[in-house]
Formats: structure tokens, C-alpha cells, sequence
């Protein structure tokens, strides 16, 4: 699946190479995805360690504008850190990454995909409303495991 696949005169999506790193992160930054207690770099070293082919980042002209990484545990998919660059928002540029992340997610068989927003993110919840997710009656919970926070 290591193809770009253009989408748009605009833009291009393709899967990550290690050299986007800086400016995925800086990206997430800029876009408020950061958490103190999750690592990004972690976060990038960890999904390329599991499964690159579902990390895919959209560029103009080489420099990167927009992010998507997906998963599939064999059971549900999922989808994390969506990014599109504030001044890119409104382009259809995450529509365009959400329908890419769909198509792999369903080329290995997944039969359903879950996500995550903070309940304050109105325009994310907007976005996913209107391409098709929905609210589910579930409680999210979680664990830490690792403790990703910097050392004081």
C-alpha cells in the first residue's frame, strides 16, 4: 500500500516516512492533539513498530498539512490524531485522510471503526457528525500503562 494516492489538485496523501516526524508533531502541536501524558515521538515510534501502512499524512507542494493514523485490532478499527493544518481547515483535505483511512481500514476486512473526541471539541464532533459517525452508547475508559510524561 506504500503508493501516494492523490486525492485533490490541492494535496496529496500518502503513508508516513520516518523524515515527517518533526513535522507531524509539530503539526499535532499546532492543531492542540498534544497531551503532557502522551509522547508523541512515542506515539510515532510506537504505531511504525505495529502497522505503518495505516499512518498516512497529506502534503502541499512536499511539506506536510495533514494527518491520520489508523488501526485494526481484528476486531474494530480505529482512528487517531486526525490533523489538518488550521489554515487548511474547510478544504476537504480530512474527509479526503478519513475516506483513505476508511478504504485501507475495509481493504483488511474491518467491519467497524471507533474514535475518540474530547466532549469539548465541538467542531470535531461537527466533522465526524456530518461524514457519517455517530455517537455511541459507551463509556470510554483507560489504563495507563506507561508513563509518558517527561521527568520533573
Amino acid at each position: 500500500m506504500r503508493q501516494a494516492l492523490t486525492v485533490s489538485a490541492d494535496f496529496e496523501i500518502r503513508t508516513f516516512a520516518l523524515a515527517d516526524e518533526s513535522a507531524v508533531i509539530s503539526l499535532w502541536r499546532a492543531c492542540g492533539l498534544t497531551r503532557p501524558w502522551n509522547d508523541p515521538a512515542k506515539d510515532v515510534r510506537r504505531k511504525l513498530a505495529v502497522d505503518d501502512d495505516f499512518f498516512l499524512v497529506a502534503t502541499v507542494d512536499g511539506a506536510i498539512v495533514g494527518t491520520v493514523m489508523a488501526g485494526y485490532d481484528g476486531h474494530r478499527g480505529w482512528i487517531n490524531y486526525l490533523a489538518v493544518s488550521p489554515d487548511r481547515r474547510g478544504s476537504g483535505m480530512g474527509r479526503e485522510l478519513m475516506a483513505e483511512a476508511e478504504r485501507r481500514l475495509v481493504a483488511v476486512g474491518c467491519p467497524k471503526i471507533n474514535l475518540q473526541v474530547r466532549a469539548t471539541n465541538d467542531g470535531a464532533l461537527g466533522f465526524y457528525d456530518r461524514i457519517g459517525y455517530s455517537t455511541d452508547d459507551v463509556v470510554s475508559l483507560g489504563k495507563r500503562i506507561e508513563d509518558d510524561e517527561p521527568s520533573r
